[in-house]
């Protein structure tokens, strides 16, 4: 998968002229939606069909900081999937350093439009294999 940049805006930034710490699950959120996109299943295509990803846990780890006009380069990968719950691994990384800028990890489960667990494997299989397809483990 291609990781997802973003050039940190002004307004993520705090006080002290830093990103604010509740952007980078924000940037997760991009990042996660951008690698559903590469696999051909974009959200448009997700909630056309009746479903939808909520998350159900994130957790990050802060490193060092991002600061306004940096771009950060997100590398995105499944690290866990089971057929109605997913798990993301994050990496962010200042793009013309290099520098570890935090990790992360987020979990979701796939529901439909009723809000009922949705088991991919029964309801959308060309889903669910493209998730298994890209599953790797850390």
């Amino acid at each position: 998968m291609v990781p997802y940049d973003h050039k940190v805006q002004y307004y993520e930034t705090d006080g002290m002229g830093i990103v604010h710490h509740s952007n980078y699950i924000r940037w997760f959120e991009e990042a996660r939606v951008d690698l559903l996109e590469q696999l051909g299943f974009g959200y448009d295509r997700i909630e056309e069909a009746g479903y939808s990803g909520p998350v159900l846990e994130v957790s990050c780890q802060y490193k060092t900081m991002s600061k306004f006009g940096e771009t950060v380069r997100i590398e995105a990968s499944i690290t866990q999937y089971n057929g109605v719950r997913m798990t993301l691994h994050y990496e962010v990384t200042d793009k013309a350093t290099g520098a570890l800028r935090c990790t992360g990890d987020s979990r979701h489960c796939f529901i439909n439009a009723e809000g009922k667990p949705a088991i991919l494997k029964r309801c959308w299989p060309e889903f669910d294999a493209a998730l298994a397809a890209n599953t790797v483990k850390e």
